[in-house]
């Protein structure tokens, strides 16, 4: 089961992570999502290593989409509040009778 439509009134893009590159970190054109919840609260998270890193924003959005940790995220685009994160951490939450979905902490 999904979150309904109206419930990700927002949008965000996504670059997504590809790997590291000689001259650091390299990733894909823009893609845009359509279907998300931004939410701008600070908030601790664990990394994968276990480190603990403040999360300054967190993305809700449909279990398919593909937005893996390192990935660049512009949330709030075309307003005056728009400003690029990078994903911290990148998180599946599937429930056969619950809303299923990825919530993805930024920077």
């Amino acid at each position: 089961m999904q979150v309904p439509a109206v419930l990700l009134p927002h949008m965000i893009t996504v670059r997504l992570y590809l790997g590291t590159g000689p001259y650091g970190d390299v990733h894909g054109d823009p893609v845009l999502i359509r279907r998300t919840f931004v939410e701008d609260r600070r908030r601790l998270v664990r990394s994968a290593d276990g480190d603990e890193l403040i999360s300054e924003t967190t993305v809700r959005t449909r279990p398919h989409e593909h937005i893996p940790v390192r990935s660049l995220v512009t949330v709030w685009p075309g307003t005056p509040h728009e400003r690029t994160g990078r994903v911290l951490t990148s998180n599946l939450f599937d429930h056969p009778s619950s809303w299923s979905h990825r919530e993805v902490a930024l920077t």
